[in-house]
């Protein structure tokens, strides 16, 4: 199922857009005659890599009044300031009910991208890939994981059943690396890969010896990072998390290490400036 057909998308605009009308929105209904027609054009004001012109055409049609939207380009395109994205038309009044919600979505999930973007093209050339986390806005995780596929990312896990990742609190709780990591792999599902966080290389050593079929490395030098992915040998899945952004990165892929998981992705990218402009038909 497409991602913005997805119900918790659906129950999200229900939701998203109670929230901004109320019980109508009082401005409109008093400036702009009911029988007023207009276009609108949603445009970029800075380079960005864009995600989430599809919820546009959603949010609409929750708004109602027969919108009729019309995109220009595609999610994963590179759009340049001035650049039109899409044009709407309709009742006036729908369409500056649907403006606000509309942009929400495209600032933040294109911001959502444009990082994602950088640190893969920061990365280029090296064999590792970018992955996110679940540190996501609550109710907007789909939407970007989403916009960092979009951007050229790729996904860790999005539920807490996805997969088996021991961080540092479970192993305080197990009695250390080697003890959570044979405890999860003798209970572990088939098929269902054991990865552990190592904040150091003695960790490393606990984890390889529990049979640990992934190892994060959490916020190491580079030096110590290089020097675990030796120590490894192939044996794992090598991660890196902790102390990356767009300075580091680099380095930290040309030690060799198969993922770089970011949360600034999600919790920290910068909405991109987009604008609707309105025209009377």
């Amino acid at each position: 199922m497409d991602v913005f057909d997805l119900p918790v998308v659906r129950q999200l605009i229900e939701r998203a857009l109670a929230e901004d009308v109320g019980d109508g929105d009082i401005t409109t209904r008093l400036t702009v005659p009911a029988d007023r027609r207009a276009r609108a054009e949603i445009a970029a004001k800075q380079r960005a890599v864009l995600a989430g012109l599809p919820l546009v055409s959603r949010v609409c049609a929750a708004v109602g009044g027969e919108i009729a939207v019309v995109t220009h380009v595609t999610d994963g395109a590179r759009v340049v300031p001035g650049q039109v994205l899409a044009t709407l038309s309709g009742p006036a009044a729908s369409l500056l009910v649907a403006e606000r919600l509309s942009l929400n979505f495209l600032q933040h999930l294109s911001g959502v991208a444009t990082l994602t973007a950088r640190f893969v093209d920061a990365v280029r050339g090296h064999r590792c890939r970018i992955v996110d986390t679940r540190k996501t806005t609550p109710g907007l995780r789909a939407l970007e994981k989403y916009a960092v596929r979009v951007g050229g990312g790729h996904n860790h896990r999005t539920r807490l059943d996805d997969g088996i990742l021991i961080k540092d609190n479970h192993i305080t709780a197990a009695g250390g690396v080697r003890a959570a990591v044979v405890a999860a792999r003798a209970g572990a599902p088939h098929g269902l890969r054991v990865e552990v966080e190592c904040a150091t290389l003695a960790d490393v050593d606990e984890a390889l010896a529990g049979g640990a079929d992934a190892v994060l490395l959490d916020n190491m030098t580079v030096d110590t990072i290089a020097a675990a992915v030796h120590r490894i040998g192939g044996r794992a899945l090598v991660e890196v998390s902790g102390g990356v952004n767009l300075d580091t990165v680099g380095a930290i892929a040309a030690t060799g290490v198969d993922l770089i998981s970011v949360g600034a992705l999600t919790h920290s990218a910068p909405a991109v400036d987009i604008h609707m402009t309105l025209f009377l038909e």
